[in-house]
């Protein structure tokens, strides 16, 4: 386990409770609570501080640092809602990787070095067109000039990206809600706890064995679910065969496996494996990001290499037999919830004439 992993832990232990370094950090985080309200009163009293996009803009982020499980949520959305009739795109971040001036704009097949592995990882797998960049308002200028048919943002992370206005916002978190309940650096929060009111929609990620999140506060709307991560199938990375999940179980369960992650909470990754009955010899958490080579995978032995898709874009290089890719999908509690968010989006568009929606 490398340094900033155990360092990454012992932080995520520490915000769990308000112990020592959480009063020693105390007015760090007051500070944190002064430019995080005058941030917001700002874009609040100055509307032409923001970009209003010509079309509408989902935000799914979440007030908690660390993933929290957006990504599934992303893809959902933008799958349902195309099924929908929406002509979905989506903007990053571009987290890790130096975009530069002008935003970087592509669809299908993209190279995570150039967009960033989780840009990479939902311009795949939901064909959708992407544009990255820390300004957000920028990649959707960029998005809608480059894919005219778009007409319906979706935001990955951004929640307190205030430059970009947005008509709903879907905040998720995971079984740490939010912790000691404190702002950076004293807690692992962003936004105060009371930022999850005026959600939208809240989404709870659950795990096997795990007890779900507390809830400080559900949202104003009322509109709360949890979602659980399940896998259906199986890459085998080097040779591209595929497999459902039962039959790789039926295959694979006995051997000697190992599972390598290098997310924002890798133990939620290596939880839902052993959930599924498969037993682990040896896990290899990794920083999130962290751009994947072969020295990486020097200490593992020749057994199955169970990750993420998230971290397979950042491996199609290396030919490793060894690298089998876990796809997995959301269940939700409410399953209708994209259709409703569809209705509300739609009601919402049509008291805007302004601006336009699908008919």
């Amino acid at each position: 386990m490398s340094v900033r992993v155990r360092l990454t832990n012992w932080l995520h232990r520490q915000w769990q409770k308000k112990g020592w370094f959480s009063v020693l950090m105390r007015p760090l985080s007051v500070l944190t609570g002064f430019f995080v309200r005058r941030k917001r009163q700002r874009y609040e009293n100055d509307p032409h501080a923001s970009y209003r996009s010509p079309v509408p803009v989902i935000v799914v982020g979440n007030i908690i640092v660390g993933g929290a499980g957006k990504t599934p949520v992303v893809m959902a959305l933008t799958e349902q809602l195309r099924a929908l009739g929406w002509t979905p795109g989506i903007v990053s971040r571009g987290y890790g990787v130096d975009i530069g001036p002008a935003p970087r704009v592509g669809q299908g097949q993209l190279a995570a070095t150039q967009f960033g592995d989780e840009p990479a990882l939902l311009a795949t797998q939901t064909q959708a067109p992407i544009a990255v960049h820390p300004r957000r308002a920028l990649a959707t200028q960029a998005l809608l000039q480059t894919f005219p048919a778009v007409d319906l943002i979706i935001s990955d992370d951004g929640l307190q990206h205030l430059a970009l206005q947005r008509d709903m916002e879907v905040v998720v978190q995971d079984a740490r809600g939010v912790g000691n309940g404190l702002l950076l650096p004293a807690g692992p929060l962003r936004e105060g706890p009371e930022r999850l009111h005026q959600a939208d929609w809240l989404i709870s990620q659950v795990v096997a064995d795990q007890p779900p999140p507390a809830m400080p506060q559900a949202p104003e709307s009322g509109r709360s679910l949890t979602m659980s991560l399940r896998p259906y199938q199986v890459e085998h990375l080097a040779s591209g065969r595929r497999m459902d999940w039962a039959a790789w179980l039926t295959e694979y369960r006995h051997q000697d496996l190992q599972a390598l992650a290098a997310i924002g909470q890798p133990a939620r990754f290596f939880t839902m494996l052993r959930a599924c009955g498969l037993q682990l010899s040896r896990t290899f958490p990794l920083p999130d990001h962290a751009a994947l080579q072969a020295q990486d995978f020097q200490g593992l032995h020749e057994g199955p290499v169970l990750m993420t898709r998230k971290d397979a874009v950042k491996c199609q290089h290396l030919n490793d037999p060894r690298l089998w890719v876990v796809d997995v999908q959301p269940v939700f509690s409410r399953p209708d919830w994209i259709a409703e968010l569809d209705s509300l989006l739609r009601e919402r568009r049509s008291t805007s004439p302004s601006l336009p929606g699908v008919q």
